[in-house]
């Protein structure tokens, strides 16, 4: 598998650069950039693995979450610069749905075809419950509720303030998990291996960084070239930028958390995956959601934390199926597929839509 993310890297690369300089066709650039971020994405998430097994799983999951979720987050910047404001909010849509349902539901459905019951920290995940509540459920609906009666103005003002409080509790959440109550809700698991215990790092610290480093900006360039081929692949496809932004968007922006998580379930290492399903989603709504809108104050366009019913609906019952399957701190094949069932039956929906 490295070696085709190689193959596909070293071509990817040239043809994204002469798609870009010489116009080629949309639809053809949009697969070729599409390959070559997916490519790249690969190459963070084996740095991030390799820091992970350094730094530890809680510590691992978020550097994971976070440069998985940092492709999506260039993509939105460059989407929002051009005023591609619906594909921005369905991109966050669809990486909700797309880490809660797909990453999480592929995760435990391949784990418990080899293990009958996996488990992991209860406490993390009643924890984590309670701020994906929050993130989605008050933070995203309120917004949407006042809109009703409130001008653009005055939404936009709304959602400054949401967002800011929000980056705020969402920082103060990682301080009580990593630094004051480190080690105090702990959860023996009879049978389960140490997370990286057994492992040795691929990459050094040096290189991983580096690694990053390089790749990130190679996806900061590709991702500007990607966005400006939306519309006209939304027009050939006949896809709609709200399914391009749930969907596309989304499986290519985590692509590296993606491939990850299925691999640390497998591993019977399904804390990890918890660590990575549900942290990049509290990530996305709680801190790259808010980001954004601050950024667009910047690139004067206003944008609002303010979603289509649709897409606020699924979000809402992504949520809270996750949370009646985890809450209880294990999981199997079974409550996988049914994640993997909502899943499919919101993409059909967004597709049509």
């Amino acid at each position: 598998m490295n070696r085709i993310f190689f193959i596909c890297l070293v071509v990817g690369i040239p043809l994204s650069l002469a798609a870009n300089f010489l116009h080629w066709p949309a639809v053809l650039s949009f697969i070729i950039y599409c390959l070559t971020i997916i490519s790249l994405a690969s190459y963070m998430g084996r740095a991030t693995e390799s820091l992970a097994i350094i730094a530890g799983p809680r510590i691992g999951g978020l550097l994971n979450a976070t440069f998985g979720n940092a492709v999506e987050l260039i993509i939105s910047i460059f989407a929002l610069k051009a005023g591609l404001l619906s594909v921005v909010l369905a991109s966050l849509t669809g990486s909700v749905l797309g880490n809660l349902l797909l990453v999480g539901g592929l995760s435990y459905f391949i784990g418990g075809l080899k293990y009958k019951r996996q488990m992991f920290n209860v406490y993390d995940a009643q924890h984590n419950a309670a701020l994906m509540i929050f993130a989605i459920v008050v933070a995203f609906v309120f917004p949407e509720v006042f809109s009703l009666r409130l001008s653009h103005a005055e939404s936009f003002t709304l959602s400054i303030w949401v967002s800011i409080i929000m980056i705020i509790l969402y920082l103060a959440a990682l301080y009580f998990k990593l630094v004051t109550h480190r080690g105090i809700y702990v959860y023996k698991i009879e049978g389960a291996p140490n997370e990286h215990d057994d492992e040795t790092a691929d990459w050094s610290k040096k290189k991983a960084i580096t690694v990053l480093a390089l790749a990130t900006v190679a996806v900061a360039f590709i991702s500007e070239s990607l966005v400006h081929t939306f519309q006209e692949v939304g027009r050939t496809l006949g896809w709609s930028e709200t399914f391009i932004g749930i969907i596309i968007v989304a499986i290519v922006g985590n692509a590296a958390e993606h491939a990850s998580a299925v691999v640390m379930a497998y591993k019977n290492k399904v804390g990890v995956t918890f660590e990575i399903a549900v942290g990049s989603t509290l990530q996305i709504a709680m801190f790259v959601a808010p980001v954004l809108v601050l950024l667009s104050i910047f690139f004067q366009k206003q944008m609002p934390l303010i979603f289509s019913i649709p897409e606020l609906v699924s979000m809402v019952l992504a949520v809270f199926l996750t949370i009646s399957l985890t809450n209880d701190g294990d999981t199997n094949w079974f409550e996988g597929l049914t994640l993997l069932a909502a899943y499919v039956i919101m993409g059909v929906g967004f597709y049509l839509l």
